[in-house]
């Protein structure tokens, strides 16, 4: 078995790679529909030339998540292109208010009372990205409609996530990863819908393309590649505070690149999300889990 430590940076290594891309996709000159397009083509092929376990265990199951995913995945690259990086990671990152509301529903799981105080500290945060009017700016022309749309990309995510416990608790002893499976078939779907959006492609420069490789194959194959091997060793709640730095520093490197500088009340908003989120993932490390 390999060392925590190591795990440690390879799980903190998937965060890093995965916040860098709020600022990769801001600095193509493609448009949404292409970068989404493009962006996925390269993931699917990153993702499964790398995890062996992503071209195992297809089926009806996997489809179902895999929509939901690719759903996800177009709305953050076309609300990226929209508004700010800080506002689309932390309207994504509002997934679990759409969870607490929709499990008891469709995974039988109860919502216990610090969950409602989650939910609502979490609504609150969202609500703060709505509060007042952003001016545009050149890396974020349409603040209003990429909020909305980044906010329905929490929504895609809830469902993701509560796929992938759906896809854990159906899949068979051989499947060793569910999860990678729905994650190649996903970015081949927004592949597909995507790129027929964004025809013709025009002509893009080499720095074009040379982001479109890195978010796939860097960004999304080797980031997923490090998560799949990091989750294994470390415990939930140890995983899921240190994938916390893709929020935290995806801001960090659209200012860095683009100069990109959110809102006070999107910083309070993300402040509320991320704080509800760690203080959630405490709360249910300490809780036995049923049998």
């Amino acid at each position: 078995m390999r060392s925590l430590g190591r795990a440690r940076l390879e799980i903190a290594g998937a965060a890093l790679l995965f916040s860098t891309g709020g600022a990769v996709i801001k600095a193509t000159t493609f448009s949404g529909w292409q970068v989404a397009g493009l962006r996925s083509a390269v993931a699917a092929v990153a993702v499964l030339l790398l995890l062996p376990s992503s071209r195992r265990g297809w089926s009806w199951r996997t489809l179902v998540v895999a929509v939901a995913y690719a759903t996800c995945l177009i709305l953050y690259v076309t609300a990226n292109k929209l508004t700010t990086a800080a506002n689309t990671i932390f309207l994504q990152s509002t997934g679990p208010i759409y969870i607490l509301l929709l499990a008891p529903w469709l995974l039988k799981e109860k919502v216990s009372r610090e969950d409602l105080v989650v939910l609502a500290v979490m609504v609150v945060g969202l609500l703060c990205f709505f509060a007042g009017a952003e001016p545009p700016l050149r890396s974020a022309p349409d603040p209003a409609t990429g909020n909305v749309l980044a906010a329905l990309a929490g929504v895609a995510w809830a469902f993701v996530v509560m796929g992938l416990r759906w896809l854990g608790r159906s899949a068979g002893p051989e499947v060793a990863d569910p999860a990678m499976s729905a994650v190649a078939l996903g970015n081949l779907l927004a592949a597909l819908v995507a790129l027929p959006f964004g025809w013709p492609l025009g002509h893009g420069g080499t720095a074009d393309w040379a982001a479109i490789g890195f978010l796939g194959v860097v960004q999304i194959g080797i980031a997923y590649l490090l998560m799949s091997r990091a989750v294994r060793v470390l415990p939930a709640f140890e995983a899921s505070v240190l994938l916390l730095l893709e929020p935290a520093l995806n801001p960090f490197w659209a200012w860095l690149v683009q100069g990109e500088i959110p809102g006070a009340w999107a910083l309070a908003g993300g402040g509320l999300i991320l704080g509800a989120s760690v203080a959630k993932s405490w709360w249910d490390s300490r809780v036995p889990a049923p049998a």
